[in-house]
């Protein structure tokens, strides 16, 4: 043995040393070997630790004398105590050590895992692969072999997985609906719960596709209190049960899953919310259009020639805006915009519609005033499009300033009043009049590409050729024209009018490509 060689004989340390045969032999004789003992017990445990208390333990240079006699009973007794302590002490170290070793393990991989979950909350990838990214860390982190990642969903009740890993046979999505007392007991929870036969119908129902039995621990997934989502395990490495602090390092992590769960939940709820909106906004598009046509054939009444007139004007203006490569929110205000462009008509009196001949000073006046009325009329207004005031005064106001009513150059008009300005041109010039006969489809654009830009804007005008040349080679879904034709109008003619306009916008200078 290690302690007899250390210092004496097997035989006499075990009669004489662990055995009360000598006991009545003297206390002196006593303390001596129970010195010797003790001595001899720190000694292995020197050499088993590597502890070194006296220096270079075993050369027996620096050892404590063999047998001294104890002259003070109690300062024997306190050395060999203090010995005795720090080979305890030792004992217990090493178990401790061993502890934090394997708590310093675990502490490890909950904060790679985090680190993990960190790019994978940021990243702008699919829900679904971040999810089962997330439930891939969490059961590492736990020692799960088997484990699904639901999400809360509030109307009706109910956790839908989004991801799922380590199942045989698991649905997808697997469904678990939910009781009010169900939702009760995940939210008020504290931490994750382990499950057990009692316990399975007091989180989970077991009407869903999938047995709550697969599972053996749950944790809620919340944020501010807030059931969000739910992280459930099934089986771990070698069917062992889940400890403390495999419970723990869940907890920590559910915190960030949550989030991520929760902010994929806004995320959805925004993006429905956005639809519903566009939904609602053309249904309430498409209730203005249906009002604004009845209040566009209203204003038309008042002579059989200007029959259809605004409803024709709102049409061709958004073609033309659409054309320019405006958005459809746009196209939508020109359109109406267009319907209610002669309002102010309303006031103006019949006869004048229906005068064959020029009208005198007063009567233009009182015909141009359907401007300044209109715009009184649809001032008080709340539109969906601001601009539409704007409009019903100014689309009589022309780029050399020689409109009304307030003589306007092009640059103080907005583009909108410009398009709706050359449509109204477009329309009255091409329909009958109790003074004239229609203008051909033809003449009209001559004279209006003639007149550009001192009257019209040319960007508009090129828009207008756009959507006529469309009709001429039949790639319009809706005819631009609708009611009338283009005729013998080619192609090519539309062609020339347009490299006729862009030639006077450059100055006739010519460009080589």
């Amino acid at each position: 043995m290690l302690i007899a060689s250390n210092r004496t004989s097997a035989a006499h340390v075990d009669t004489e040393g662990f055995y009360p045969q000598n006991f009545a032999k003297g206390s002196k004789r006593r303390e001596e070997k129970r010195d010797d003992r003790f001595r001899d017990l720190f000694i292995f445990f020197s050499e088993l630790w590597g502890l070194r208390a006296f220096g270079r333990v075993g050369n027996g240079k620096d050892r404590p004398p063999s047998r001294t006699k104890l002259t003070n009973k109690s300062s024997g007794y306190k050395r060999l105590s203090a010995w005795y302590s720090q080979v305890a002490l030792v004992c217990r170290s090493r178990k401790g050590l061993t502890a934090q070793k394997e708590n310093f393990r675990r502490l490890l991989r909950t904060v790679e895992t985090l680190s993990d979950l960190g790019p994978e909350m940021t990243a702008e990838r699919d829900f679904a692969q971040t999810a089962h990214t997330m439930l891939s860390a969490l059961m590492h982190a736990t020692g799960a072999r088997e484990g699904a990642l639901f999400v809360f969903i509030e109307k009706p009740s109910m956790l839908t997985s989004v991801a799922a890993q380590g199942f045989a046979l698991i649905p997808e999505p697997s469904v678990i609906p939910l009781l009010p007392r169900h939702v009760h007991a995940l939210s008020s929870t504290q931490g994750s719960v382990l499950l057990a036969q009692s316990s399975y119908d007091t989180f989970l129902s077991s009407n869903g596709n999938v047995a709550p039995e697969l599972f053996k621990c749950v944790a809620p997934l919340k944020v501010a209190g807030k059931l969000v989502g739910a992280i459930a395990l099934g089986r771990r490495d070698a069917d062992s049960l889940y400890d403390e602090d495999a419970l723990q390092a869940l907890d920590l992590l559910c915190h960030y899953a949550a989030l991520a769960v929760q902010n994929h939940a806004l995320t959805q709820t925004l993006a429905q919310r956005v639809s519903e909106n566009l939904r609602l906004m053309a249904s309430l598009h498409g209730f203005y259009d249906n009002a604004l046509e009845a209040f566009a054939a209203a204003i038309d009444v008042k002579h059989v020639n200007i029959h259809g007139h605004s409803l024709r004007v709102g049409r061709y203006a958004a073609a033309i805006g659409d054309a320019m490569g405006m958005d459809m929110n746009e196209v939508a205000a020109l359109r109406s915009a267009g319907y209610l462009h002669d309002i102010g008509k309303v006031a103006v009196d019949k006869r004048l519609f229906g005068k064959p001949t020029t009208l005198d000073a007063e009567e233009f006046q009182e015909m141009a005033d359907h401007t300044t009325v209109g715009h009184q009329i649809v001032t008080g207004v709340q539109f969906p499009w601001p601009r539409i005031p704007e409009i019903v005064r100014w689309h009589h106001e022309r780029a050399d300033g020689t409109g009304y009513p307030d003589g306007l150059l092009n640059e103080d008009v907005p583009m909108q009043v410009r398009i709706i300005g050359l449509a109204d041109t477009f329309d009255a010039m091409t329909s009958q009049r109790p003074y004239r006969e229609p203008i051909s489809l033809g003449a009209t654009l001559n004279e209006i590409v003639r007149i550009t830009p001192q009257k019209f804007d040319p960007n508009a005008v090129q828009g207008l050729l756009v959507q006529i040349r469309r009709d001429s080679v039949g790639s319009n879904r809706t005819p631009f024209l609708e009611d009338r034709s283009a005729g013998n109008l080619a192609p090519t003619d539309i062609d020339s009018l347009a490299a006729s306009l862009q030639h006077k916008m450059s100055n006739g200078r010519l460009y080589l490509t």
